[in-house]
């Protein structure tokens, strides 16, 4: 179905295009929601508001983003995950938590704008693009760190601490034959 759109649908088209989408997609979504209309004579010349509209948002989205790219070049984002004593990791480390430490530092990035080839397996240091837009690339360095745990510390060191209470080991509950019931003199 042949549709003039009214608003930038990414994947589809700029507004004022006349784009070709399937019928169920035109009927209920675009139409609806007022993002497209017929392609008549009339609202052919009627869009022609919101074609300058829509430039004038790209315009102003386009410098948004290359004033948050310019803010990233040579940005470096460190990242504590726990691993075992060679240096892998226990889980993983990908775009969702690169996004996340990035936005940490006061950066607006969105994990699908970090692509990531594989999640990060091991102790490393990567570079990662960041994308903004096609032509609106930037690379981040990504160090990939030994999380620091305080159950780290030695045994000795760990019974000279006082303020830590003796742990007390609980009884297991019986099942049926014992009463049922927590020890209210903790």
């Amino acid at each position: 179905m042949k549709l003039l759109l009214r608003r930038d649908i990414p994947n589809v088209g700029l507004a004022g295009d006349v784009v070709e989408v399937r019928e169920g997609y035109a009927r209920n979504y675009l139409i609806p929601h007022h993002l497209a209309v017929e392609p008549t004579k009339a609202n052919m010349k009627a869009i022609e508001e919101d074609k300058r509209r829509a430039e004038e948002e790209r315009k102003i989205r386009r410098a948004s983003l290359e004033r948050e790219a310019q803010k990233m070049h040579n940005v470096e984002v460190t990242i504590s995950a726990a691993c075992n004593p060679e240096g892998r990791l226990y889980g993983s480390v990908g775009p969702r938590e690169i996004a996340s430490a990035l936005r940490d530092e006061g950066h607006n990035v969105e994990s699908k704008q970090v692509e990531l080839r594989e999640p990060i397996r091991q102790l490393d240091t990567v570079v990662v693009p960041v994308r903004f837009a096609d032509d609106l690339i930037v690379e981040v360095k990504v160090w990939v760190v030994r999380e620091s745990v305080a159950d780290d510390l030695e045994p000795e060191k760990k019974e000279e601490r006082p303020h830590e209470a003796p742990r007390r080991e609980a009884r297991g509950y019986g099942y049926g034959s014992e009463v049922d019931a927590l020890e209210t003199d903790l």
